[in-house]
């Protein structure tokens, strides 16, 4: 258990929550546009997938801003 507190943490916070939303606006501003026509069906799996695709990274990150390593 950490006793000092760690600059990584509020950075990664501030640096995940900037980079989320980043995505979300590249999502909306380009992917949409091109999906938009398609039937519901074939968005849903599209949108799934592009929600679930940001937590690929994440474990790593969360483990830098633990202990500083990547992995």
């Amino acid at each position: 258990m950490r006793t000092e507190p760690t600059w990584r943490i509020p950075v990664g916070v501030l640096g995940l929550l900037t980079v989320l939303i980043v995505y979300g606006l590249l999502i909306a501003r380009y992917i949409a546009p091109l999906i938009t026509e398609w039937h519901a069906l074939l968005q849903t799996p599209i949108y799934i997938l592009l929600g679930v695709v940001w937590l690929l990274p994440l474990r790593r990150f969360l483990v830098w801003m633990e202990t500083g390593r990547w992995g």
